[in-house]
């Protein structure tokens, strides 16, 4: 089992930031995955804030004019489409401007390594494991949303940031929201960590309804504004399972000091319990650009357009114990984690396979934890699950995750 860590959260000084002569301080910022849910986020709030920033290069995977379009907005020096066979649409699309282009897999890792104070992660899924780490490697800021590099390579991925000197802030709402509330802790201090799951959209569906639930009820957030895979991930509360991985790695505590609370208004992010008896909780409004605005701006704090918090408006907070009999998921992830090696690499792998086959309608949403399930007991009798030295080996265990994963999707045909 893993036993807890010395230390937080990096949050090492990048030194003194240029001013734009207004005294206003101003960071150059490179955002990897500009057209996904947190790109356009962070866009959002550089463009409300546009003495503050100065954009170095823009990354995206297909969507050839909304990077070109954020790049026209934002006067990007670089941007970068992923699809090698989009560079000329995209060169056209920029012809003009005084932006530079690049296309291909390593372009974008490329434009990570491009002299920035802050870059922000936001490729989903393993795709942006290369790109983020060599930000990583850069010794900058690197706000994190990607969770892979957390939850499939989390050791490997805590050296290299470790290595390297970078200053890392979590972007996810659970975490921004951690780190807040643990300011000042030492470890011997904290009891527990939670972090509270809205219990996503089917969170008082029996299991027999579950097994009928479809892609387009399972995509209806209550709450939150997110992308495809991450609102099936909630759907099927993977998602927080994923975050405990994360907060793992990125807090002093061991495994068993890590909790999950459903909390349906998605008012409080995160609860730290002290030795004291004291809990510290962080609130706000459930708009992730509050969290982007924070790891942008650390330690200071900037202004963000989000809805005002007004406890006596929303009237309830109300929490509850996650069921693992209909959501199983959170349970699968859990002990992946006390498990161990490449275990949550698997993990994370089979559930990108499972959901994707679930938005395909090719299995049904009680499948996805099954897959997954399956898939991690597989990696087990072939031996599959021993500790990575290095991001080739999380790489081979993600590729082998998904091949065993997509085999399996036959059996609950």
């Amino acid at each position: 089992m893993h036993s807890p860590r010395k230390g937080t959260a990096r949050t090492v000084s990048v030194g003194p930031l240029p001013t734009n002569g207004k005294g206003v301080t101003r960071r150059s910022l490179t955002i990897l995955g500009a057209t996904g849910s947190i790109g356009k986020s962070t866009l959002d709030l550089v463009e409300r804030n546009p003495d503050a920033f100065e954009i170095v290069a823009l990354t995206a995977q297909s969507n050839v004019a909304a990077l070109a379009d954020a790049a026209r907005r934002t006067h990007a020096r670089l941007a970068v489409i992923g699809d090698a066979g989009l560079y000329a649409q995209l060169q056209a699309a920029l012809s003009g401007t005084g932006t530079r282009v690049a296309a291909g897999p390593q372009a974008v890792i490329a434009a990570a390594a491009e002299p920035a104070d802050c870059v922000m992660a936001a490729i989903v899924g393993a795709a942006g494991l290369e790109p983020t780490f060599e930000a990583a490697r850069q010794g900058r800021r690197l706000a994190l949303a990607n969770k892979e590099c957390l939850v499939s390579a989390g050791d490997v991925f805590m050296a290299a940031v470790a290595d390297a000197g970078t200053e890392l802030l979590p972007v996810d709402s659970e975490h921004s929201a951690a780190l807040q509330a643990l300011a000042g802790a030492t470890p011997e201090s904290i009891e527990r960590i939670v972090l509270t799951a809205s219990g996503g959209p089917f969170r008082t569906w029996s299991r027999e309804q579950l097994q009928g639930a479809t892609p387009e009820q399972a995509l209806r957030h209550p709450n939150w504004s997110m992308g495809a895979k991450i609102s099936i991930d909630s759907a099927t509360l993977m998602n927080k399972g994923l975050e405990l991985i994360e907060a793992y790695h990125l807090f002093p505590v061991a495994a068993e000091q890590l909790a999950t609370v459903i909390h349906p208004q998605s008012i409080v992010h995160c609860l730290v319990s002290y030795t004291d008896g004291s809990v510290i909780a962080q609130m706000s409004f459930p708009d992730m650009r509050t969290p982007i605005a924070l790891a942008l701006s650390w330690p200071q704090r900037m202004n963000a357009p989000t809805p005002r918090l007004d406890l006596a408006a929303v009237g309830t907070l109300s929490f509850e114990a996650p069921d693992p009999v209909r959501f199983p998921s959170l349970t699968i992830a859990r002990e992946a984690l006390v498990r161990g090696g490449t275990a949550p690499a698997i993990l994370s792998a089979a559930n990108e396979i499972a959901v994707e086959a679930f938005l395909a309608r090719q299995i049904g949403f009680l499948d996805i934890a099954r897959n997954v399930a399956d898939t991690l007991e597989a990696a087990e009798g072939r031996g599959l699950l021993a500790a990575p030295d290095c991001l080739a080996d999380i790489l081979a265990a993600d590729a082998e995750g998904r091949r065993l994963a997509q085999s399996l999707l036959g059996r609950y045909v």
